[in-house]
């Protein structure tokens, strides 16, 4: 599988994933470690992938979202945006009900 199809596969089958520097535990940049404090004010389990230890995924996945920069948040296989976007969608009470609905079709484990 090439790297456009691993980044497909990733984006179409996590409901929410953020592809972000480091870990939600650990995040390596002030703007990853912004938009997860954003996200796990939610309350929603979410898939990650640390871009710093995934050097293809960092070097192609701007091409596949047309963004630039990371963090970057997909909810149902839809771009959100990067760490401004998250924060003030948060802010303004946007992100939470955003997450729920992608999380409320989902099997509960």
């Amino acid at each position: 599988m090439d790297i456009m199809e691993t980044i497909k596969d990733q984006v179409e089958n996590n409901p929410i994933i953020l592809y972000m520097k480091g870990s939600p535990n650990q995040p390596q940049c002030g703007f990853s470690a912004r938009t997860v404090q954003a996200l796990m004010a939610c309350g929603q389990r979410f898939a990650y992938v640390d871009v710093l230890s995934n050097p293809e995924i960092r070097a192609n996945l701007p091409a596949y979202g047309n963004w630039p920069t990371f963090p970057q948040l997909w909810v149902k296989g839809e771009l959100i945006g990067g760490c401004d976007i998250i924060t003030e969608m948060h802010e303004a009470g946007e992100l939470k009900p955003l997450v729920d609905e992608a999380m409320a079709d989902q099997p509960q484990s």
